[in-house]
C-alpha cells in the first residue's frame, strides 16, 4: 500500500470527524505489508473526552500489537506532542503526514530518534482543516491548547 493510499483512510476519517461536528483530523495505523489494523478520528467534541484524538482512535481501534516497531501510522496533520508522544512510547516505526503547513509539533523530533516520516503536503488535508479553522476557530483554540 502507498503511503497516499495510507493517508487516503486517515482523510476518510477526517471527514467523518467533520460529519459528526467534530475536528477533522483522522488517523490509520497499518502493519508493515499494509494491512490496517485500525482507524479512528479525533472525537474530543463527540465524546467530551480530551484524550481521543485521531491517532490515539487509530491506536486503540488497532487493538494490541506485540510490537509496533513495524507499524505505519497515517494522519491527516503533523501530530501534536501527545500523539507524538504515543509514537514514541509504542516505537511506532513510520509515519505519513499529510499536512505540515498548518501546525508543526515534534515530527521533526521524531525523525531524530529515527522514526520514517514522509510528509505529503496534501492540499484536501489542509483545506479541510483550515476551512474547520475559519469556521470553528473557539474548537481549534481548544483542541491545541490555546486559550483564546
Amino acid at each position: 500500500m502507498t503511503p497516499e493510499a495510507m493517508l487516503d483512510v486517515a482523510y476518510d476519517e477526517a471527514r467523518k470527524g467533520l460529519a459528526e461536528g467534530g475536528i477533522p483530523i483522522g488517523a490509520a495505523l497499518f502493519s508493515a505489508d499494509g494491512e490496517l489494523l485500525g482507524s479512528g478520528h479525533n472525537m474530543r467534541v463527540q465524546l467530551d473526552d480530551p484524550s481521543i484524538h485521531g491517532e490515539t482512535s487509530a491506536f486503540r481501534n488497532a487493538g494490541r500489537q506485540t510490537d509496533y516497531r513495524s507499524t505505519i501510522m497515517a494522519t491527516t496533520l503533523s501530530p501534536c506532542w501527545y500523539c507524538c508522544g504515543l509514537v514514541r512510547q509504542f516505537n511506532i516505526g513510520a509515519l505519513v503526514i499529510g499536512d505540515a503547513r498548518t501546525i508543526v509539533w515534534g515530527h521533526p523530533e521524531l525523525a531524530e530518534l529515527g522514526v520514517k516520516i514522509t510528509v505529503l503536503d496534501d492540499d484536501r488535508c489542509f483545506d479541510m482543516l483550515n476551512q474547520f479553522i475559519a469556521d470553528k476557530p473557539h474548537l481549534w483554540n481548544e483542541d491545541i491548547g490555546v486559550a483564546e
